[in-house]
């Protein structure tokens, strides 16, 4: 269970603890495939994948690790504060990356009487290989 997080706990330049999946199995791309309802043969079958020009098989759904990321957000900051998620898509994946999610605080200020921070989240492979950039905003309560 997420911590309370308190805005005044919060500085611009601090860190969100990362989060570290992986090494992604390529059945996580099948369980995803039926999770998702997304069947396309470019994330479960490696003969489709390398007929259509991914040398090395399949890849992982984007949206597979775009759910990383806001695990990884969610984990930090409790989901009921959270206001805004945004991504791009910055890479593919393949089975027996490591995903790691990192974030920063940019900026943070009261809003229409809202405590907001403003932060920015990457997903890199274990090559430092950028998956995922993005950005979410929260409201935080006082600590009263």
């Amino acid at each position: 269970m997420t911590q309370e997080l308190f805005y005044e706990d919060i500085h611009v330049g601090d860190d969100m603890p990362e989060l570290v999946k992986g090494p992604l199995q390529k059945l996580q791309h099948v369980m995803y495939a039926g999770a998702s309802g997304d069947f396309n043969p470019l994330h479960t079958d490696d003969d489709f994948a390398r007929a259509v020009g991914m040398k090395n098989g399949v890849i992982a759904h984007g949206m597979l690790i775009m759910g990383f990321v806001g695990q990884a957000i969610t984990g930090w900051v409790p989901k009921k504060y959270l206001k805004k998620f945004g991504v791009r898509f910055s890479g593919m994946t393949k089975p027996g990356s490591t995903i790691s999610i990192t974030g920063k605080v940019l900026d943070k200020r009261v809003e229409n009487g809202e405590n907001i921070i403003f932060c920015e989240v990457v997903a890199r492979d274990e090559n430092e290989d950028v998956k995922i950039i993005g950005h979410f905003e929260a409201s935080l309560p006082n600590r009263d």
